[in-house]
């Protein structure tokens, strides 16, 4: 849980380097709450099955928006890589696939021009 109220109060900060645990472990925390809120929305009848979510849910996402892609962006500088290659992600199913590799690609040992490795 460390990890996802750390990267909570690191709200905007795009600069900067974060280990594949603090980025994994948000996403997963993030996983775990959307599914809580979609059953909650489920079950008070405010899921809309059109848009396929609901408004607990909806408010959650536009929450964690802009830390997660903070979190991505220092992901990225982790492995030595500038935060627009998040961008990467647009061109269908390739852009997917390689952005997955880049956020699970080990750190770059010692420091880079982004600054100290988080490992440490």
């Amino acid at each position: 849980m460390n990890w996802y109220i750390g990267v909570l109060q690191k709200y905007a900060v795009f600069n900067g380097r974060a280990s594949r645990s603090e980025y994994w472990y948000f996403v997963l925390f993030n996983l775990l709450i959307a599914i809580g809120l979609a059953m909650i929305d489920g079950l008070t009848g405010s899921f809309n099955p059109e848009t396929g979510i609901g408004i607990l849910g909806g408010i959650y996402a536009l929450g964690v928006v802009i830390p997660g892609i903070a979190a991505a962006v220092r992901r990225l500088h982790d492995t030595n890589r500038t935060g627009w290659w998040l961008l990467i992600g647009l061109i269908p199913l390739i852009g997917f696939i390689v952005l997955i590799v880049f956020l699970a690609t080990d750190s770059q040992t010692g420091s880079n021009q982004y600054g100290e490795n988080p490992k440490r």
